[in-house]
């Protein structure tokens, strides 16, 4: 047998890792050559700064994360490109008993619809200003992280101010259901099964998901270094192919139940399997004894989920600039733009002749799907569009 190439690749425990898992325990990866090592970490920045020391050839990483190391936004910043995406969706916010109760009180519906769920929240924080009362936590991933953004931007477009309104704090995924439960945090944003784990144990309810805020959103990406992406084009070809049918895969119903067994061990999620696979179903329990079923949940394959959109891209590069972390810039924009790139993406692909998106851009909530492409649908719960080729409209429309 030939002998096999080496890729050490870097994961967070969360059920969106589940294609660089299912490469590895399910032989896709060894099926193309490849003998693929994978390290759980904790914490983002733990993931951000060992791909920057070159502990790692890859990451299951935040979408924005490549974005952000290459406009120096990150300690020890090394050029990232981000040649693939690992799914659609994921993600939910979770308040504590307390504030559901209140945001129960203030007119919240049973359901988990961004709208509603966002006036009572505002309600809420309304009537605890009056009070002069302290103001609430929501705790979120990473800084560069689309849980920040999809949460402040659910904020704003209910009228809540992030920052002033509601404070903002940056936690590990597994440490978030026992900050709530601890009270340390009033809400959170973060993917799958943590707030699985926060509603097991009674701490609290789920009040919206991503996949409602914004219709089939990126979340993680496949992030590698610029120069490894160079110096070994052939390997990373082979990579993408591996997780491509990886992530075919794990969007089969038929494995679900394997894939949240393989999840549920210690070297991955290390929880309850009956968790992982209601993520992967769909079928979230939003609070003890009430199940919520979402389809578009976690797409780890369908809507062209792995496709690496640059006008996703150029959406989480609004946000840097909306909430101050980046000046807006021509220059920017560009270096945003390049960190995912479709073009890798489609030279890998190619050999296996799949139909894949000929176009870099979309209108991000102008789509309905096709029978050749299915795209969406996809849009933001208030309406507006994102026009990628009207980006200094969009920032503008948004500025303050």
């Amino acid at each position: 047998m030939p002998s096999l190439d080496a890729v050490t690749a870097g994961f967070l425990p969360l059920t969106d890792s589940s294609i660089l898992v299912a490469a590895r325990e399910i032989g896709f990866a060894e099926e193309e050559g490849i003998a693929l090592s994978l390290l759980r970490e904790t914490s983002w920045a733990n993931i951000r700064d060992r791909m920057a020391v070159g502990h790692f050839d890859a990451a299951h990483m935040l979408a924005p994360m490549p974005i952000a190391a290459n406009l120096g936004l990150t300690p020890l910043s090394v050029p990232l490109i981000a040649p693939m995406a690992m799914g659609l969706g994921g993600n939910a916010v979770t308040v504590s008993s307390a504030l559901w109760d209140a945001m129960l009180a203030a007119g919240a519906g049973h359901e988990v619809e961004p709208a509603a769920a966002g006036r009572a929240l505002r309600q809420v924080v309304d009537k605890r200003r009056d009070l002069n009362a302290a103001c609430l936590r929501f705790g979120v991933v990473h800084t560069h992280s689309g849980h920040n953004f999809e949460l402040r931007y659910w904020l704003a477009a209910s009228g809540i101010v992030p920052d002033r309104d509601i404070e903002i704090v940056i936690l590990p995924p597994p440490l978030m259901a026992d900050a709530l439960a601890s009270g340390r945090i009033d809400g959170f944003c973060v993917g799958e099964p943590w707030n699985s784990a926060a509603i097991a144990t009674g701490a609290g309810r789920i009040v919206t998901l991503k996949a409602a805020i914004w219709r089939s959103s990126p979340e993680k990406v496949l992030g590698v270094r610029s120069d490894w992406a160079e110096a070994k084009p052939d390997l990373l070809a082979r990579l993408i192919r591996a997780l491509y049918r990886s992530a075919e895969w794990c969007g089969k119903a038929g494995a679900h139940a394997r894939l949240s067994e393989i999840l549920s061990g210690p070297d991955y999620l290390n929880q309850p399997a009956r968790l992982i696979r209601r993520a992967l179903e769909g079928r979230l329990e939003i609070e003890d004894g009430t199940e919520f079923v979402a389809d578009d949940f976690f797409l780890p394959f369908q809507r062209a989920a792995t496709f690496p959109w640059q006008s996703h891209a150029l959406w989480f590069y609004s946000q840097m600039v909306r909430w101050r972390q980046v000046a807006h810039d021509p220059r920017h924009a560009e270096t945003a733009r390049l960190s995912f790139r479709p073009d890798i993406y489609r030279s890998a692909l190619d050999p296996l002749g799949d139909n894949l998106p000929d176009i870099d851009m979309k209108v991000e909530g102008a789509q309905t799907g096709t029978p050749e492409m299915p795209l969406g649908p996809d849009g933001f719960f208030d309406g507006i569009l994102f026009d990628p080729g009207d980006l200094d409209a969009y920032i503008q429309t948004q500025a303050g």
